[in-house]
């Protein structure tokens, strides 16, 4: 923060220099002194609006999903299950979970049985609400 108001001050002292330097060597006659001001407001406006995005703009912060394997140990949820879980919350029917992982439609729903008991819910929509919030899926 200190950095960038310090690289602000400096570029504006240099503009502000400059100007100065082309007014006494050019422009004395040319432009009046309201012109001046008015040029060197225009680059403090711009100059300030640009550092201005800069500072407020949302940084960019990639996190991670990191399974909790220490809930998904001591509910005792396998790796197939798991799988399932991901499955269900992707949307997909027994059917088509059945499909993805070359099982029958049976061990499907054994799964899903043994998933509503180990997370004590009754339908799929409260599973993967509640594998979500203990961090088990994303």
């Amino acid at each position: 923060m200190k950095k960038t108001i310090f690289l602000y001050g400096l570029v504006l002292a240099v503009l502000v220099f400059l100007l100065e330097y082309f007014e006494y060597r050019y422009f004395v006659r040319d432009l009046s002194e309201e012109a001046f001001i008015f040029i060197i407001a225009l680059m403090f406006a711009g100059f300030g609006l640009w550092v201005g995005q800069k500072l407020t703009s949302p940084k960019k912060v990639s996190v991670e999903f990191q399974k909790n394997e220490k809930a998904l140990n001591y509910l005792g949820i396998s790796e197939r299950e798991l799988e399932v879980l991901e499955l269900v919350a992707e949307g997909l029917s027994n059917q088509e979970i059945a499909g993805k992982l070359f099982v029958s439609i049976n061990t499907v729903k054994t799964h899903l049985s043994r998933l509503y008991e180990k997370l004590e819910v009754n339908r799929r929509t409260q599973a993967v609400e509640k594998a979500k919030s203990l961090k088990l899926i994303k």
